[in-house]
């Protein structure tokens, strides 16, 4: 199965007590489910993310979190988005996902990018590096978690790892999807044509005519035939049925995260907004047309990052992203 609709959850501050977070994650899981998403992610970090919110925030272990979702639901499909290469040992990370392939029954797909945020990485004690390295370290996990989800055992000498006839049973398929996440288009692209069935494509909308074209090169490079990977592009959605409610949503979002909606400019504010589609339902799905879908992504993975949690939000825009993408 593609990922044509997704829904991330991209944080846990809800309030309440810390007994309530993860009953609230359940929910928004299962309102995804029962409307037209067909996958769930959840984010692969231990802080939360400058630009949404403070470091110190709630942050849920991943494949843990995943695990748990896998138990509450039944069909959506589950991942990372994305997986930071870093902070596991690619046969560790292989293993993960693969288990929870076997948990959820077949549904697990495998989220993952280089890593960059440089302050978990200072303070827990997870090995930084430079940008270059970054990605040579991605290139040779990918390396050896390729073929352990497809039943092969990789022995790879490299300058990051060491594995020997890696094993990796039990599997429910051979097929696991290989999801990348991020928007360089030379080495995120470069291995994206070489690994993965998806990319999601992490940029300005106004930049995704570009970076479609630049991936229709990293194939040809590559010899893939570029229609055997999917697109989708990750933005985030403030969503209402009263529209004036849904940016006074947004203009309460950006000063949470620092940002003085009254005092930018108009050019400052388009640029602070540029991800971010905000509006009544019938707005906000035109907007993603134009924008996202006609440039030519296959589906969208959404966020939203205001209200997710509320009762009922997460229904409403599904219902509103089940008549875009059928």
């Amino acid at each position: 199965m593609g990922i044509r609709l997704g829904y991330q959850i991209p944080n846990f501050t809800y309030g309440g007590s810390v007994a309530d977070l993860f009953p609230t994650v359940i929910a928004q899981a299962r309102e995804a489910e029962a409307s037209a998403f067909d996958a769930v992610f959840v984010m692969d970090h231990f802080y939360q993310l400058p630009g949404l919110g403070r470091p110190d925030e709630p942050m849920l272990e991943a494949y843990t979190a995943l695990g748990a979702l896998a138990t509450a639901t039944e069909r959506v499909q589950l991942s990372t988005l994305v997986t930071g290469n870093t902070y596991r040992q690619p046969t560790l990370l292989a293993k993960a996902v693969t288990t929870l392939d076997v948990v959820s029954g077949g549904r697990a797909v495998l989220g993952i990018g280089a890593g960059w945020f440089e302050l978990e990485h200072k303070h827990l004690g997870f090995e930084f590096g430079t940008f270059t390295e970054r990605f040579a370290r991605l290139d040779e996990s990918l390396q050896i978690i390729e073929p352990m989800l497809r039943g092969r055992r990789p022995s790879v000498d490299g300058a990051w790892y060491h594995v020997e006839d890696a094993i990796n049973e039990p599997r429910i398929r051979d097929d696991l999807p290989i999801m990348l996440g991020g928007g360089g288009e030379k080495k995120t692209f470069g291995l994206a044509a070489r690994y993965a069935d998806h990319l999601n494509i992490i940029c300005d909308p106004a930049d995704l005519p570009r970076k479609l074209e630049a991936l229709d090169q990293r194939c040809a490079e590559a010899g893939r035939d570029r229609s055997t990977i999917e697109t989708s592009s990750l933005v985030f959605l403030l969503v209402d049925e009263d529209g004036d409610k849904a940016r006074q949503l947004q203009r309460e979002y950006l000063r949470k995260v620092g940002a003085n909606p009254d005092a930018m400019s108009d050019e400052e504010y388009q640029a602070a907004t540029a991800r971010q589609f905000a509006g009544t339902p019938d707005d906000v799905a035109a907007d993603l047309q134009r924008r996202i879908l006609d440039p030519g992504v296959d589906g969208l993975i959404v966020n939203c990052v205001a209200n997710g949690h509320e009762p009922g939000v997460v229904t409403m825009v599904g219902e509103m992203l089940g008549k875009l993408i059928r």
